[in-house]
C-alpha cells in the first residue's frame, strides 16, 4: 500500500462513519424521529392494544348479578364475531360495494386523467381543479350535501324526475347502497385522477412523437402507451381504494339519519362502533382486528396478483 493511498482510505472510512454524503447518523435520526414517533404512538401501539383487548373476555363471579372481571379468553371473541350474522351481512354489503364502486371510480378517474393529458383539450387547469374540488370537501359534509339531494321532500333532482313521470327512491332498500357508492365516487374520483394525471405527466413526450410518426392516433396512444406505462399508479390507487372501502363509515352513518334502510351494523366499521357503544370493547376490538386482517389480505393479494401478471 502506497503512502498516497492511506489518506484516501482513511477519508473513505470517515465518510462512512459520518453517513451518506457527509450527513451524520444524528442528523438522519433527527429527520426520522418526527415521523416514527407518531407512527409508533398512534399506529403501532393502538394495533397492539387492540390485539391484547381482543384476547380478553368479561366474566362474572356468580351468575348475572355477580362481580365482573376481565380474564384471558383466547380466540373466544373472534369465534363470537364470525358467528354473528350481522358481521357477515356487513361484509357481504361492503364486498358488493367494492366490486362495483372501485372499478367504476377508477375508470372515471382514468378517463378524466387521459382527457386532461390530451393535447386536444383546452382550459386544462380549470377542468383539473373542477375535478379535484370534491376531494377537498370533508366526507361528512359531502354526505350531508348528498342527503339533501336524496331526500324526497327537499331534493330538486327528485322533484325534476317526478315531473317527467319517474319515481326515484334513492334511499330505498335496493338503491341505498348505490347512493352511498355515488357519494364515495364523487368524493374520491378527483384524488385518484390527480395521482393518475401526475403519472401521465412523467411520461417522456418523445414516446408520443415516435408513435405519431408511426401513424398512431391519440386513442391508440392512450390505450397502447399511456395506460400500460401508468399501470403501477393504477395498482396503487386500487390498493388505496380497497383499503378505503373496508373503512367505509362516514357516508352510511350520515345517511342513516334519513333512511331506515341503513342499520347501525350496515358496514363492518359501523358494526365495530355499535358493539363498542354497548361497552363490549373486547368484541369490538376483535371485529376491528378481523377488518384489518381482511384489508391486508385483499390489498396484498391484489398486489401479488398484479405483479405476477406483469412478470408473465
Amino acid at each position: 500500500m502506497t503512502d498516497l493511498a492511506v489518506p484516501v482510505i482513511r477519508a473513505a472510512k470517515s465518510r462512512r462513519r459520518r453517513g451518506i454524503a457527509g450527513v451524520s447518523p444524528r442528523m438522519i435520526a433527527a429527520f426520522l424521529i418526527p415521523f416514527f414517533l407518531p407512527f409508533v404512538l398512534f399506529y403501532i401501539v393502538p394495533i397492539i392494544y387492540a390485539l391484547c383487548q381482543s384476547m380478553l373476555v368479561v366474566r362474572r363471579t356468580a351468575g348475572e348479578f355477580g362481580t365482573s372481571y376481565t380474564t384471558f379468553g383466547g380466540f373466544t371473541q373472534y369465534i363470537q364475531a364470525v358467528q354473528n350474522s350481522e358481521f357477515w351481512g356487513s361484509i357481504g354489503r361492503i364486498g358488493l360495494f367494492g366490486v362495483v364502486q372501485v372499478p367504476v371510480m377508477l375508470a372515471v378517474a382514468l378517463l378524466i386523467a387521459l382527457l386532461l393529458d390530451s393535447p386536444l383539450l383546452r382550459l386544462k387547469s380549470f377542468f383539473r381543479i373542477a375535478a379535484f374540488m370534491p376531494y377537498a370537501v370533508p366526507g361528512v359534509i359531502a354526505a350531508i350535501m348528498w342527503s339533501f339531494l336524496y331526500s324526497p321532500e327537499l331534493s330538486p333532482i327528485v322533484t325534476l324526475l317526478q315531473d317527467i313521470g319517474l319515481k326515484p327512491d334513492f334511499l330505498g332498500p335496493s338503491a341505498v347502497l348505490w347512493s352511498i357508492a355515488n357519494v364515495s365516487t364523487w368524493l374520491w374520483t378527483g384524488y385518484n385522477m390527480l395521482v393518475l394525471f401526475s403519472a401521465l405527466q412523467a411520461i417522456p413526450q418523445e414516446l408520443y412523437e415516435a408513435a405519431k410518426l408511426d401513424g398512431a392516433s391519440n386513442w391508440t396512444i392512450a390505450l397502447r402507451i399511456k395506460v400500460p406505462i401508468i399501470a403501477p399508479a393504477l395498482i396503487m390507487t386500487t390498493v388505496f381504494s380497497i383499503i378505503g372501502t373496508l373503512q367505509l363509515y362516514a357516508e352510511p352513518a350520515v345517511l342513516q339519519q334519513i333512511s331506515t334502510n341503513i342499520s347501525s351494523t350496515y358496514t363492518p366499521n359501523m358494526l365495530a362502533y355499535a358493539i363498542a357503544s354497548g361497552n363490549n370493547y373486547q368484541q369490538a376490538a376483535a371485529v376491528s382486528v378481523i377488518i384489518a386482517i381482511v384489508t391486508f389480505v385483499l390489498s396484498f393479494g391484489f398486489m401479488r396478483l398484479t405483479s405476477r401478471k406483469a412478470q408473465a
